[in-house]
């Protein structure tokens, strides 16, 4: 069960012989529209690319998140993972290229042929492929299954078993209930059904059954001696708690195979792409840093004397502490007069601190002619500068680009355990509530709703939407405070 759940990617054969087809048709199609029709593959200066390609195209693979679920994708997931595969492919082929100093032979005009050829091109066959596997699972082809569960759960089971995009491998021929409820409650879904007994049994054992789905209520003991006697006839046992069917993994931990629950499952290969993003992103955010500190430092430091910088131990992933840097904003005082000024903090419950026209901010006592604050403290949070140092916790690892925000050690401690599920993610400079409106939600349940819809749709490409609101928010001083 461990090998279907961690290696699920290897079983669609299909779906990658086909990739591995439009990548080298591709190519050589983008090879004849700027070389003309001839043959890559015995040419010296040109036969070595595809091997490359190939090769990168294989490596890539577990990284994107490979064939997982892929036929239950619907048509914009399938092109999203398209252009993720072609594009992480096409950057991998370009470095190997660069650094074997063949990149000159390979123009980039030809990769990008390739890229946008092989994007197309698999698409349309991966779609193909998909359908030809919906119509080749006729009635007469798929598994006879045995539901059993209890009447509660029976309806959701059958909703869940048929759902829309899943591919049907099976027929349900007979349900038996747990619970021992009337089955003529159920006289609707035209099915046998029986109660869990030794007719059951007799049931099972004399009729086409090939497996046997086991969902088990929170509430009822688990059924050993009925699915010993299942496995006793040598029928396979498909097993899944309520509780734990939307986000449970079978993995190893010591000697022992245990059944493991997140609050959400992502990819290895994914979060390998989101650390390495992370890092580059990280150099670049450094370099930017080391920038305006030439004009932010000298500025700080005449109205403020003391550290340009600030740090401050906040609480990241799973509750590891560690040590944040800020460009310093505020008064060397602002930490001892933030207890005297919780009675003007916008966040309910003081959950988070926030508050208009904070006086411990460096200048806020200079005025604009709307009399709003204009010091070199405000000017540097409205235009995010303060979190550029965030980019060094970056490279550490304490952070990522894009996550939940770092809570102090004293918010941390007013948390309840809904409250906690925030932090089970790398916190980030940006983030869903950076882009919500930041300082206009004055709710904090709000913020855990924010996070908590991050971590359960967390993918690549929602990085990547929050990044680019990132930066309009910022262009736009919207939210900052």
């Amino acid at each position: 069960m461990r090998k279907r759940v961690e290696q699920e990617w290897m079983r669609h054969w299909d779906f990658l012989l086909l990739d591995v087809f439009c990548l080298q048709a591709a190519f050589l199609l983008g090879f004849w529209m700027i070389h003309g029709v001839s043959n890559p593959y015995m040419d010296p200066a040109a036969r070595y690319q595809p091997a490359v390609l190939l090769v990168c195209q294989l490596a890539v693979i577990p990284f994107v998140g490979g064939y997982s679920l892929i036929v239950r994708r619907n048509t914009w997931d399938e092109v999203w993972a398209v252009l993720k595969f072609s594009v992480v492919t096409m950057a991998l082929s370009m470095t190997v290229f660069f650094l074997v100093e063949q990149a000159v032979s390979v123009t980039r005009t030809q990769l990008v042929y390739t890229a946008a050829l092989f994007a197309l091109l698999d698409l349309i066959f991966r779609e193909l492929n998909k359908k030809r596997i919906f119509l080749s699972h006729k009635d007469d082809k798929k598994k006879a299954l045995v539901l059993v569960t209890s009447s509660t759960l029976l309806r959701h089971a059958i909703e869940k078993l048929n759902g829309k995009n899943s591919v049907q491998y099976f027929t349900l021929t007979e349900i038996v209930l747990m619970d021992g409820a009337d089955p003529t409650e159920f006289a609707d879904l035209n099915m046998p059904i029986y109660p869990m007994d030794d007719n059951a049994v007799q049931n099972i054992c004399h009729m086409h059954v090939d497996e046997v789905f086991v969902l088990q209520p929170d509430e009822m003991f688990f059924p050993r001696d009925f699915m010993d006697t299942l496995m006793g006839m040598g029928i396979t046992v498909n097993y899944s708690n309520s509780f734990l069917e939307d986000f449970a993994e079978i993995h190893r931990l010591g000697s022992f195979d245990v059944l493991t629950t997140s609050f959400r499952f992502a990819p290895a290969g994914q979060l390998a792409i989101k650390r390495a993003i992370d890092i580059v992103g990280g150099f670049v955010g450094c370099l930017f840093m080391a920038i305006a500190y030439l004009f932010v430092a000298p500025a700080i430091y005449r109205k403020s004397p003391g550290p340009i910088f600030f740090a401050q131990e906040r609480v990241g992933q799973n509750g590891k502490v560690f040590k944040i840097y800020k460009f310093r904003s505020m008064y060397m005082d602002a930490e001892q007069r933030k207890a005297e000024l919780m009675a003007r903090n916008n966040i309910q419950d003081g959950m988070m601190f926030k508050m208009d026209d904070d006086p411990r901010i460096i200048g806020s006592e200079k005025k604009d002619k709307n009399g709003k604050p204009k010091g070199i403290g405000n000017f540097i949070r409205n235009t995010s500068l303060d979190e550029f140092p965030q980019f060094i916790n970056v490279l550490k690892g304490d952070m990522s680009l894009v996550g939940t925000r770092p809570p102090t050690k004293d918010e941390w401690a007013k948390y309840d355990p809904r409250h906690r599920v925030r932090m089970c993610a790398r916190p980030g400079i940006t983030g869903m509530w950076q882009v919500s409106g930041r300082s206009k939600i004055t709710d904090f349940e709000q913020v855990v709703a924010l996070d908590r819809y991050y971590i359960e749709n967390w993918s690549l490409k929602l990085d990547f939407q929050i990044l680019l609101k990132t930066i309009a928010v910022v262009l736009k001083h919207e939210g900052a405070a």
